[in-house]
């Protein structure tokens, strides 16, 4: 397993339709369930946004500046199957470095400013991943209503191979084979499912662990410690991110 390709491939034939998303926010009371077939239908659509309608290419580094959310798995796996970058958001980050940035409403105002610059997709946030209430700044692009119309099914024109990067942040640089390798050595087997607070974006690991590993990840946004207990419970969580 050495690309996201190879990896959502198996994931796919031995499990399509158990949960592989399971998100709570306990801020709204939300609670969204993805099985493997759905998200991975959600990916083929993010993808093909990203490759098809604004020409990202192989290489190109994608900031998804987005909270503790089941649509940044989702764009994670879209940059993976085009072989982008994955930029965590940094208060920093450099728009000079990127090709595109996916924020969410907390972050919309500041990226709003480069979108002459680069591709800068908007998230509302809100369920089922529709469109913002209110119109989105000029060249900014509400991912809730441009996503709707992008096919089901997404293959690249030019695959990302093991040695392309996957991940970079200030202190290290990923390569798809070494994400896929370090998370097929974990520990989270058996269908195992993963309790995180952690945002995927900024710790990829909760994530592709579950993803290799036949489990499953249980995001949880605002987390209130008095619910998480209950939560873990709830969904038959079998491990923690921290631990």
């Amino acid at each position: 397993m050495t690309t996201f390709a190879t990896v959502l491939a198996q994931r796919l034939r031995v499990d399509p339709g158990q949960p592989l998303v399971t998100f709570y926010d306990h801020g709204t009371g939300e609670r969204v369930e993805l099985s493997g077939t759905t998200w991975a239908n959600w990916v083929a659509k993010a993808a093909s946004l990203l490759v098809e309608e604004f020409d990202l290419e192989r290489g190109d580094r994608i900031c998804i500046d987005l909270p503790p959310h089941w649509l940044g798995t989702v764009f994670l796996g879209a940059a993976w199957s085009a072989g982008l970058v994955v930029v965590p958001p940094p208060g920093d980050a450099d728009p000079e470095d990127l090709a595109a940035v996916v924020c969410g409403p907390d972050s919309l105002e500041r990226w709003a400013d480069h979108a002459q610059e680069i591709v800068v997709l908007a998230c509302a946030l809100r369920p089922l991943g529709v469109r913002f209430a209110d119109p989105v700044p000029a060249g900014v692009h509400d991912v809730g209503v441009e996503i709707w119309s992008q096919p089901d099914a997404f293959t690249p024109w030019d695959p990302p191979t093991e040695d392309d990067l996957a991940f970079v942040a200030a202190d290290r640089e990923v390569t798809q084979s070494q994400m896929w390798s370090e998370a097929a050595a974990s520990t989270l087997v058996g269908g195992g499912r993963l309790l995180s607070v952690a945002n995927p974006v900024v710790e990829p690991v909760t994530f592709s662990e579950p993803l290799t590993q036949g489990g499953s990840l249980v995001l949880v946004a605002q987390a209130e410690q008095a619910l998480l207990e209950a939560t873990y419970a709830t969904e038959r969580a079998t491990a923690r991110f921290p631990a």
